[in-house]
């Protein structure tokens, strides 16, 4: 489906030069001589390339729609990850880096929704929240209750998270996902 290219959101997928690119950030300019156009800051799915173009209202691009599929996440070896296709049973290996940081995340038995692009994997969807256990966390430091005082913590998986001074080693919480921060403490 062709769009303008002033139409494009954060998030589409786009045919651009012969790859498939997300929209990371988009800024819609208009300046004082010329005709307004979108800057658009595109990474390629394909090979995680960076790029920002400048899109003019006149100029129409190619939306792509990914079909998404439910997977289960079944273990991990080495560098790859290997998921199960839940309708057909069908197992799937794919590289640790195509998931980036969310893949220390990753538990047995998750169910994840993964994009796919003429029945080629282009990224993959954990939860946005998930548990973990705090191995380890610092102790508070006294007489600083002035403001909200975080403090470091060492998760199972071995990300470090900020968390109140009242979370302790052995705690279970909820992170989220995407910007590995502590939500709160699990039930």
């Amino acid at each position: 489906m062709k769009i303008s290219g002033v139409d494009i959101r954060p998030g589409n997928i786009i045919e651009y030069e012969g790859g498939i690119w997300r929209a990371v950030k988009i800024q819609h300019t208009q300046p004082g001589k010329g005709g307004a156009y979108m800057q658009v800051e595109m990474k390629n799915l394909i090979d995680g390339r960076k790029n920002n173009v400048r899109f003019r209202s006149a100029e129409t691009v190619e939306r792509v729609r990914l079909d998404t599929k439910d997977f289960q996440f079944l273990f991990a070896e080495g560098e790859d990850l290997t998921f199960m296709d839940k309708d057909t049973y069908e197992q799937i290996t794919l590289p640790r880096d195509l998931l980036g940081d969310a893949a220390a995340f990753l538990q047995d038995g998750m169910d994840v929704v993964m994009e796919l692009y003429e029945e080629r994997p282009i990224s993959v969807q954990l939860p946005d929240q998930v548990e973990a256990t705090i191995v380890e966390a610092d102790a508070v430091v006294k007489g600083q209750t002035a403001s909200s005082s975080y403090k470091p913590a060492m998760l199972d998986n071995g990300v470090r998270v900020m968390v109140p001074p009242h979370i302790s080693s052995g705690t279970r919480i909820v992170v989220d996902v995407y910007e590995q921060t502590y939500v709160r403490r699990a039930d």
